[in-house]
């Protein structure tokens, strides 16, 4: 009997040669032909491409002659391509869809297959779910399919070139290190800094589907090496994007990691501020809630909702008008341009942000705590026995009355549980009087692409941030083992 194939918050992923084989590429590929022949117009095509993992390019070669075997044409990328390059061409070209072998941030040994729907963004739960239940359906067999090598990244870097004031970036003579961390990133940002005659250095441009000393995934550790350049360098910021180029991290020019919240909060204020263009703003279950605040400040609707970009396009689809929505994950995603998250194109316009504010990343972002109220962030992922990860998810629904010793005011289960916390005030009087701290909450959820218990935490100071990440921890753990 086939093992079940299962689709995460973003397509389907595994170890390589363990469940992430040829045979099982094969089948879902076959279900992607079926879904487009049911409920697409296979007459538009398929796109697909890959990143720079291992064995990616013949992965992707196996989904595009089974796809192709049922009649459907199929355009191969013909080198590695970012996965919002794909979302792209998609939408411009007028596909049926894409197909993207990647498994993103996921530690070397893994790889995976992301769809992405002809609208050029991640496929909605609805779409993933009709994909799932063709799994093993017969395969369509068809004439006329073929499978022909394809530019998938000139249209899409003209674009992204298009969308960024780029004039306004050279203007400004600041120097950036760029880390692509190994992955499908390589040469997009520093090919047009070079263009630009912006100063810049890219690190991990090299293709090592190892990954060397890395997940490629733009948080801390991780972005060590990135903050080591910056300072060797004393140039102004990093900016880095991850396995596909997807999500997107930086580095303040002393050295100090910006997470993703405080990069989506940094374009969310320049947006709002500088653009002024309409439509709610979306978030993520696992978001910061400094959001929340700049939404409010500048009287615009914000939507949270489940965690995993697909939401996003969900909403999108739904016809409301989407300014930008995100998620912790460094997935951040401007609709006017492609209702896609986009590392590269984030990238580029913090750059903007920075010509434009005339101030440092560091500067922009503590101008953000002052206005807004400090938020820090930490995450902890926790590798458990299935077992045990699901007696300690169960225990958590169980709802305590406290977690290390803070009683818990609320408790919200949207996807996952979110406990907000009463944190003495004594603990955050560091912050200025002018505005609020952080509401502390944490939150604890099963990953929806790896065997991981994900714990998440905000408040209003890095210290108060690791007491409840390790208090919380320590009752997953003790709560899992008593049991």
């Amino acid at each position: 009997m086939s093992e079940q194939i299962k689709f995460g918050t973003d397509g389907w992923r595994g170890v390589i040669a363990d469940d992430f084989t040829f045979e099982n590429v094969r089948r879902v590929a076959h279900a992607i032909a079926n879904y487009v022949h049911r409920f697409e117009d296979p007459s538009k095509g398929i796109l697909v491409a890959y990143d720079t993992r291992f064995g990616s390019r013949r992965f992707a070669e196996i989904t595009a002659e089974a796809i192709a075997a049922s009649g459907i044409g199929v355009r191969l990328a013909r080198e590695i391509t970012p996965t919002p390059a794909l979302s792209y061409m998609v939408k411009q070209l007028g596909a049926a869809g894409g197909v993207m072998i990647t498994s993103s941030h996921n530690p070397w040994d893994w790889n995976g297959v992301k769809f992405k729907a002809s609208y050029g963004g991640s496929a909605s739960p609805a779409i993933i779910k009709k994909i799932e239940a063709l799994i093993d359906a017969p395969h369509i067999e068809g004439k006329g399919g073929s499978v022909v090598e394809a530019d998938i990244k000139a249209s899409y870097i003209a674009a992204v070139k298009a969308f960024v004031d780029l004039k306004l970036i050279a203007q400004a003579k600041q120097k950036f290190v760029v880390d692509v961390m190994y992955g499908a990133g390589r040469g997009i940002v520093a090919g047009i800094f070079k263009e630009l005659g912006v100063e810049h250095i890219e690190i991990h441009g090299e293709i090592d589907p190892l990954f060397p000393g890395m997940n490629p995934e733009p948080i801390l550790p991780h972005l060590r090496g990135l903050q080591e350049a910056v300072l060797a360098s004393h140039y102004d910021a990093g900016l880095a994007t991850d396995g596909d180029a997807d999500r997107i991290g930086a580095v303040a020019e002393d050295g100090s990691f910006v997470d993703a919240h405080k990069c989506y909060a940094l374009l969310l204020e320049w947006l709002l501020k500088r653009k002024q263009w309409p439509g709610a703003i979306t978030r993520a279950f696992n978001t910061t809630g400094m959001l929340d605040r700049i939404a409010k400040a500048y009287g615009r609707e914000l939507i949270e909702h489940g965690i995993g970009f697909k939401y996003v396009a969900e909403i999108v689809l739904s016809g409301k008008q989407v300014l930008i929505g995100g998620e912790e994950s460094g997935s951040i995603g401007i609709p006017r341009f492609l209702p896609e998250r986009d590392g590269t194109l984030n990238a580029l316009l913090l750059a903007n942000v920075m010509a434009e504010e005339g101030k440092t990343l560091g500067r922009l972002v503590e101008d953000l705590q002052e206005k807004y109220g400090r938020h820090y962030y930490g995450r902890r992922d926790l590798h458990l026995a299935a077992g045990t990860m699901q007696t300690a998810l169960q225990r958590v629904a169980a709802r305590p009355a406290t977690i290390g010793g803070y009683r818990v005011r609320r408790v919200e289960d949207l996807d996952g549980f979110k406990f907000f916390l009463d944190v003495p005030d004594k603990v955050t009087g560091n912050a200025p009087l002018h505005a609020n701290p952080a509401e502390a909450w944490v939150l604890v959820r099963g990953s929806g692409t790896e065997p991981l218990m994900r714990v998440y935490c905000e408040a209003a100071s890095p210290e108060i941030v690791n007491r409840i990440l390790d208090a919380t921890v320590a009752f997953v753990n003790e709560r899992a083992t008593n049991t």
